[in-house]
């Protein structure tokens, strides 16, 4: 049968509530439904934003401690050339009568050497030496941070001579016994040589090899050298850098020239370190003056160069 006019009002009716409660549903599902997708976006963007935090603490965190390795090499390495210098001034002064008037049918030999580095300096003294065209020799100790590797690299890469010169700078570890003194070495060597490509067989002993503080007897360390195929070498003219106090520059290239004017064959004692700014300052003057003199020449430390070692020195002295 034909549905009444009133059954077709109520179907639309109820139709209409249908619809209506369907609109008020999705009303509140889709908002729902968005704070849902929008709440999942907000943390992931939450979790990359720790992430990225986490991220940049811990380059903070290494460039913290980069720089608090840094700065603590650089304050050792200070200690060392106060320790140094004491020790550089006592054996070059016991020494300075061991004068070696140049030959006239000879050339003068030169051989600047830097003491404890890697340092900020290292690059500096690098380029002079390039600029000049002069080949030295770099005595080094043990920094294996990350901006140190790039500089004992160059060192090679540019020809120099690398040599050894402890790899702690300790004095009371390196000499507390021989055992001591031979782990600091091997540790250096291989250091070295895995940063390097370089087996080392030079060594300028801290303090020089009549140093005064060793516990154990030099000679029994130089005999090991010898054992070991490794030469050691000090040196006969001082710039007067391996002091704590600052030196002026002309100092330093009076006292360079003064001592190369005395010797043959001269081993010039430099230092490679932060704090010595006057020695990078000093060191285009001290190329310019030997380069000028007639029959001399600058050179890295080799084989079969004359070396100059105080130990003999003072066993020769003895046994005269």
């Amino acid at each position: 049968m034909p549905k009444s006019e009133e059954e077709k009002r109520r179907s639309r009716i109820s139709s209409m509530k249908r619809l209506i409660v369907a609109y008020l549903l999705l009303g509140i599902l889709i908002p729902i439904l968005l704070c849902i997708l929008l709440f999942i976006k907000v943390d992931r963007l939450q979790k990359e934003l720790d992430q990225v935090q986490r991220q940049i603490a811990s380059q903070q965190s290494e460039s913290t401690a980069g720089a608090e390795q840094t700065a603590s090499a650089e304050a050792d390495a200070e200690a060392w050339q106060q320790a140094d210098g004491m020790q550089a001034d006592n054996s070059l002064a016991k020494w300075q009568a061991e004068e070696t008037e140049p030959d006239d049918g000879q050339k003068r030999k030169v051989y600047l050497t830097f003491d404890d580095g890697p340092s900020s300096n290292t690059d500096a003294i690098l380029d002079i030496l390039k600029q000049y065209d002069v080949k030295a020799t770099f005595f080094v100790t043990g920094k294996p941070q990350e901006q140190y590797k790039e500089m004992y690299q160059r060192i090679v890469e540019e020809g120099h001579t690398l040599g050894m010169h402890s790899y702690s700078h300790k004095y009371d570890e390196i000499y507390a016994s021989e055992e001591a003194f031979e782990e600091d070495l091997s540790r250096l060597q291989d250091f070295l040589y895995d940063t390097t490509g370089v087996w080392s067989h030079f060594y300028r002993f801290p303090g020089g090899s009549s140093n005064q503080v060793s516990t154990v007897d030099m000679s029994e360390l130089a005999a090991y050298m010898q054992q070991q195929d490794i030469y050691y070498l000090d040196w006969n003219v001082s710039s007067g850098d391996a002091t704590g106090k600052k030196v002026k520059a002309q100092t330093l290239v009076d006292n360079v020239l003064t001592g190369v004017g005395k010797h043959q064959t001269s081993v010039v004692l430099l230092h490679d370190a932060a704090n010595k700014n006057t020695t990078v300052e000093a060191l285009p003057a001290i190329i310019e003056e030997i380069q000028a003199m007639d029959d001399t020449v600058l050179l890295p430390v080799s084989d079969d160069m004359e070396f100059v070692q105080h130990l003999k020195l003072q066993q020769s002295t003895a046994q005269q």
